[in-house]
């Protein structure tokens, strides 16, 4: 699985930085020589798609490493915390493009009308986006890296961004000149929500947001299979770490079992949990006599 994800994380870094940077010298030079302001900001926009797939690639090989002594449950929190470093980039380049949009919409003298050439690019803009983060999000989802689906949605919002190029510059050439920077102030705001979107999934990460109710039936049913001396699996909680995750739970057994006996059980539930849910790498199980009743906020059973 470890080779799997390495493999995919290479090829998702790959195609995002070589598409990207034919999009940012393409997007800059056709903007340069059409006169499109809109279409040099998504130029800027696909630069910064260059510098937050790196950043996205290196969080995922730091998430890579294996658990070692100081950080015993692994390395994979570095996914979700690139992401936010991703964060923090797009909205200085949507501060960036915003700004400029800005000034060009307060002093109209500045605009110039962009020509066809805007518009082809434009075109080209919509088609390499879509294809390229289709295959990025797709790709971090079978991998299960936080860090690459970031990157392939933040991709993503360039198709749209592409769309606002093109209707821009269409209305410039029909006497609206003012809305090529308009549009362009539409792709800084683009960008923020891309941000914000971003910020809330790795913040909710990190910050141990409660699983689907299908994740959690599914640690339930595996853990009820895997003895018919195991019943009620409950008290079940998730810790995300990054592309994987540590679980805790609690299950009823026999309370006139022996602690050999319970001890092999709990290890079989713990073995079969890894086994069957490969996102979970780590499964602690604590065995609860049937009938107890027991408050699981206390330390020790009284």
């Amino acid at each position: 699985m470890d080779e799997f994800r390495e493999k995919g994380g290479k090829k998702a870094a790959i195609v995002a930085i070589v598409a990207n940077t034919i999009l940012t010298i393409l997007n800059v030079a056709v903007g340069i020589m059409s006169g499109s302001y809109a279409l040099i900001s998504e130029g800027g926009h696909t630069l910064s798609d260059i510098t937050t797939s790196i950043i996205a690639y290196v969080g995922f090989k730091i998430g890579q490493k294996p658990a070692d002594k100081e950080h015993p449950l692994g390395h994979g929190r570095a996914e979700a915390i690139s992401g936010l470093i991703i964060v923090l980039f797009l909205t200085m380049v949507a501060y960036e493009i915003m700004s400029g949009a800005v000034e060009k919409i307060l002093n109209p003298t500045l605009i110039t009308t962009p020509d066809i050439y805007a518009a082809l690019m434009a075109f080209f803009g919509i088609f390499v986006n879509y294809s390229v983060s289709e295959y990025i999000i797709n790709l971090g989802k079978e991998i299960k890296s936080p860090a690459i689906v970031a990157d392939g949605k933040h991709q993503k919002t360039d198709i749209f961004s592409s769309i606002a190029v093109l209707v821009g510059v269409v209305a410039s050439n029909m006497g609206f000149p003012l809305l090529d920077p308009i549009v362009g102030l539409v792709i800084g705001f683009l960008i923020l929500k891309t941000a914000f979107e971003i910020g809330a999934e790795n913040i909710n990460n990190i910050m141990g947001k409660i699983p689907s109710e299908r994740f959690i039936n599914k640690i339930k049913r595996v853990a009820e299979n895997s003895s018919p001396y195991a019943q009620n699996p409950h008290n079940i909680k998730v810790d995300y770490l990054g592309a994987y995750a540590a679980v805790t739970l609690h299950i009823e057994m026999d309370g006139d079992m022996t602690l050999d006996e319970s001890h092999k059980i709990v290890h079989v539930i713990q073995n079969n949990i890894i086994r069957e849910i490969p996102e979970i790498k780590y499964v602690s199980v604590h065995a609860c006599p049937i009938g107890l009743s027991y408050d699981h906020d206390q330390e020790i059973d009284e």
